[in-house]
């Protein structure tokens, strides 16, 4: 029997403001989501960086208390923003906040306007940002072990415990990102799912490099659920309507040009765009909301799509 679809709620946490935000959680939980997403990002990085941008971890501590079923998670957390060992603690104390509801979200990071206005170290190139990744993997996934992990090489973790425990026997580790040297192994070494998207044929080829991976380090490929970024969906029953619901969202994140090639159209036309993930073991999608967040696209996923794609 085939494994359930899933479907990730991705709150956007830019050009918004608390109430939306967290009623937008409210609302994805109470439909059913699997999980829910936010940003770890200081400036918007859709639009113009000049707007508002609530910070994530503290975001999902509030959307803990305020839900009741959903995952909660960064997509995903900027590594370079915290000592790892720390961001471990923060997730096991998510964890019970939530009841055992929290994922640990993590990637490279990319966005140098934020390190630069914030004061963050950003390091020389996107390589030695994954060096440092590897490592802060294997520190966190130690501590949500209830191992005592030392740093090595970027790190100065000593023998760092990590008590009490998170309230799940195995709380996942979530690795954002497609690099096919560095991150893809990382993910192999130590993540419980990744995250990649830019669509089908980019995530066919990521998926197939990560297999190798895993085939050399002598990890089990079906350990790693799979996840994809839709990116922004919007469902009507006119497709020109769908549309112009679109591009008024990217007009009102910081006058950002519409993304191309996203699912937006009925609920039938979202169906086939999804339905070829499934195919190469894809059954897990985040989707992205943009604010104001569209609530007839969040119930008819649900209600539509889902059905379409679990025929």
């Amino acid at each position: 029997m085939a494994e359930p679809i899933k479907l990730g709620a991705l709150l956007w946490n830019q050009y918004t403001d608390w109430p939306a935000l967290r009623q937008a959680a409210v609302t994805a939980d109470r439909l059913g989501y699997d999980d829910l997403w936010a940003w770890d990002h200081l400036y918007p990085i859709v639009g113009s960086p000049d707007g508002p941008m609530f910070e994530g971890w503290l975001s999902l501590t509030a959307w803990a208390e305020a839900t009741q079923h959903a995952n909660i998670g960064l997509m995903v957390g900027a590594n370079t923003f915290r000592n790892p060992a720390l961001v471990a603690k923060m997730a096991t104390t998510l964890d019970h906040i939530s009841k055992g509801r929290a994922i640990l979200g993590i990637g490279g990071a990319w966005f140098e306007t934020e390190h630069r206005a914030f004061g963050i170290e950003f390091g020389h190139s996107p390589g030695e940002r994954l060096r440092w990744l590897d490592e802060a993997a294997r520190i966190m996934r130690g501590m949500l072990d209830s191992e005592e992990p030392s740093g090595e090489e970027f790190y100065t973790t000593h023998s760092i415990r990590n008590e009490p425990p998170p309230v799940q026997r195995r709380l996942p580790l979530l690795i954002g990102g497609g690099g096919e040297q560095r991150t893809l192994r990382t993910v192999a070494k130590y993540a419980d799912a990744c995250n990649v998207g830019d669509g089908f044929a980019n995530v066919k080829h990521k998926d197939e490099v990560l297999r190798r991976h895993c085939a050399e380090v002598g990890r089990n490929e079906a350990e790693i659920e799979r996840t994809v970024g839709t990116g922004v969906c919007v469902i009507r029953d006119d497709p020109a309507e769908a549309q112009r619901v679109f591009e008024k969202l990217f007009e009102g994140n910081g006058g950002a040009r519409p993304w191309q090639d996203q699912p937006v159209g009925t609920p039938e036309q979202i169906a086939e765009i999804l339905r070829p993930y499934l195919g190469i073991g894809f059954r897990h999608f985040v989707v992205g909301f943009p604010h104001p967040y569209d609530t007839e696209t969040m119930e008819r996923l649900i209600r539509d799509v889902v059905p379409m794609l679990e025929a």
